[in-house]
């Protein structure tokens, strides 16, 4: 790949993270206005996060996945559906400062 057209990739591909860095944003604030709403049942919610996922996240390619544990804690997960890696919405997918990072193990 020549260096025009990794240049071209790299821009594509920042492009298409952003969009969804900011969809995950919106489904985060969705999520929240949900929950500050009071009590929800597990059917409510789930037909929140479907809503939610088609309107915010498939046009980007990606699915909202919730991951209960058995202490009845819920995760939410985006999935980027072409290579179906998973994304946490609260520690990977915004909480990463590489930056803060290096500095700290130095």
């Amino acid at each position: 790949m020549n260096t025009e057209a990794r240049s071209e990739f790299d821009a594509s591909y920042n492009d298409r993270i952003g969009k969804i860095r900011a969809a995950a944003a919106i489904t985060l604030e969705e999520l929240d206005q949900l929950r500050s709403g009071g009590p929800v049942t597990r059917e409510t919610l789930n037909a929140e996060v479907g809503r939610i996922a088609r309107e915010k996240l498939h046009p980007y390619g990606c699915d909202l996945v919730v991951h209960r544990s058995d202490d009845g804690i819920a995760r939410f997960l985006i999935e980027v559906q072409s290579i179906g890696r998973r994304y946490d919405l609260i520690k990977s997918f915004f909480h990463r400062d590489w930056d803060s990072t290096r500095q700290t193990e130095v």
